[in-house]
């Protein structure tokens, strides 16, 4: 038995110590034995979201739930059979220009968070199906090139039009407008709320009454970026996400950052959770489950949430905002993607079919099986190139830019295995 100090309080952890000093929180006995007797008797407190309550927009007899496809599972495989789900795999989750296979991609990220919150949904006796579309569909819209593609993706939008593009909500564009896959309101307000880069010590959801405020909230996050960060889950299975986001991330990019020798001798302090990744996911699912069983909402104790918070900040000193990483970004994506735009956009406005804005966006939206009450190609212009750049593999983009600009003057160089 360990113990700490936080403040005026003590906090016990029951952990596993190793050789190598790692430790590995479990389950106190008392919550243990409470958990094992009311599985058996059936008598735990549920919290979890009743499939009976999923709404669509529309009242299609085919999306129906049925005794062996219930709702969210039928919203699992929309998701997974989208097209654009496939583009996970080649997608940078942090570090780009690097042809390894050991990196992270943002495929593995979303799988990560799924099986987190997975295995918290399931101790808190939560919809897990609920969960596992949530998780893997809540980065389906984002850019190549992370969080520095999103950000001059945003950049331009805005200057074209006065609206922002976040990853959040464009995820639901992709799952309810470019593809009207009629997925369910209860996993479109997980994706679009499931924010990773804004920690809480205690998440409680927000119910939602309809699609009408639904709207009305992404609506509000084009006009003010700063709306997206005050989008709450409406189900304690989105807040399950969104806790597990973070958890996902935070361990794994350090673990990435080492492979690639980007942090020399740095070394990250061990506080509550641990320092590395296997400590980091087991000590936060363990702090969570333990806070938060039998409640309707998910809770981390101070002395984690505050080893959560300094994690992140080391996370972002080292990692994130690392000079040599921004700058690499910088000089060549961000000039790439405003030349990008400016053409596709041109090409539309010029209508010109050869484009591959025509044959390799457009015509790949327009198959018979999407049924749409307006035609994809009459969407406003800088949404369609929004729509276009973001739906892009790092490779696709690269490919792109090569064949309209052969003698461009920016050039990505990979880093490889051996180089």
């Amino acid at each position: 038995m360990r113990t700490e100090k936080f403040g005026e309080k003590v906090y016990f952890f029951a952990c596993i110590l190793y050789n190598n000093g790692m430790h590995y929180e479990v389950l106190s006995e008392e919550l243990t034995r409470r958990m094992e007797r009311e599985r058996k008797e059936g008598t735990f407190r549920s919290f979890a979201f009743e499939e009976s309550g999923a709404l669509r927009r529309k009242d299609n007899p085919h999306d129906g739930a049925t005794v062996w496809r219930p709702a969210f599972v039928r919203d699992i495989d929309k998701i997974m059979n989208c097209p654009y789900y496939n583009r996970y795999a080649d997608k940078t989750q942090v570090f780009s220009f690097y042809r390894n296979d050991d990196i992270t991609r943002r495929g593995q990220h979303v799988q990560y968070v799924s099986r987190i919150a997975r295995t918290i949904g399931a101790a808190l006796h939560l919809n897990c199906d609920l969960i596992e579309a949530i998780a893997l569909g809540h980065d389906i819209g984002h850019t190549p090139f992370g969080h520095a593609g999103e950000r001059y993706l945003s950049e331009l939008y805005y200057a074209h039009t006065g609206r922002y593009f976040s990853h959040n909500i464009h995820s639901v564009r992709v799952l309810d407008t470019v593809f009207p896959l009629n997925i369910s309101l209860q996993t479109l307000s997980g994706i679009a709320s499931h924010d990773g880069e804004l920690e809480l010590s205690e998440y409680r959801p927000a119910p939602l009454a309809d699609f009408a405020v639904f709207d009305a909230q992404i609506e509000s996050c084009y006009r003010d970026a700063a709306n997206v960060r005050k989008l709450v889950p409406c189900t304690l299975e989105g807040c399950a996400v969104r806790i597990s986001d973070i958890i996902a991330y935070l361990g794994k990019d350090r673990q990435d950052a080492q492979r690639v020798k980007l942090l020399g001798g740095e070394e990250f302090a061990a506080g509550a959770i641990g320092s590395i990744n296997a400590e980091i996911v087991n000590n936060l699912t363990v702090n969570i489950i333990e806070n938060s069983y039998g409640k309707g909402y998910i809770k981390l104790d101070e002395a984690h949430f505050a080893a959560l918070q300094q994690a992140k900040r080391e996370d972002y000193e080292l990692i994130y905002r690392n000079e040599a990483v921004e700058r690499e970004l910088r000089e060549s994506v961000r000039p790439m993607t405003e030349e990008l735009y400016e053409k596709l956009l041109r090409d539309l406005n010029e209508g010109r079919a050869d484009s591959p804005v025509f044959r390799h966006h457009i015509a790949y939206l327009n198959k018979p099986y999407y049924k749409r009450s307006v035609p994809y190609e009459e969407t406003e212009r800088n949404q369609i190139v929004v729509d276009y750049i973001a739906s892009m593999t790092d490779d696709y983009f690269v490919d792109l830019y090569e064949y309209l600009f052969p003698h461009g003057k920016y050039k990505i160089r990979f880093k490889t295995y051996f180089g």
